[in-house]
């Protein structure tokens, strides 16, 4: 998967939950702290941060410094986590979450573009904690 198919995958996101009466723009690839952002549809101010894995995993991990960014913008807007895995779609509103303990792993450095590995420190994330679990059939 490249950095194209990641952006068609996160507007096929925004599309979807928008004909489910939110109002989501992307935010167009760039390097924000999320990938789309506007109303929950009860109107509150939100933005999503995505990922998609092409291997399962029962833990959704999330990183820590993604967690610090999202959680500096205001406390009015809504923080989401939108994960997609071969199993399903899961969707965990981080402004309530009871986050665990943070894990070091060993994650690549960057997203897509590098195979260099750092260790980073993640929450583990487990699938009942997200607000929206749509499993593949």
């Amino acid at each position: 998967m490249d950095f194209k198919d990641v952006n068609k995958l996160e507007q096929t996101v925004v599309a979807f939950l928008n004909f489910d009466d939110w109002d989501l723009e992307w935010c167009g690839g760039g390097y924000d702290h999320y990938d789309a952002k506007g109303k929950t549809p009860k109107g509150e101010d939100c933005v999503i941060e995505m990922k998609f894995r092409q291997k399962y995993y029962s833990d959704k991990m999330l990183e820590k410094y993604k967690y610090d960014k999202l959680m500096e913008l205001p406390d009015n807007v809504v923080k989401l986590y939108f994960v997609n895995d071969p199993k399903g779609n899961y969707l965990y509103w981080l402004n309530t979450i009871k986050l665990p303990k943070t894990k070091d792993l060993y994650c690549p450095d960057t997203t897509l573009w590098t195979k260099k590995k750092l260790m980073k420190p993640v929450y583990l994330l487990e699938e009942n904690q997200a607000t929206l679990i749509n499993l593949n059939k």
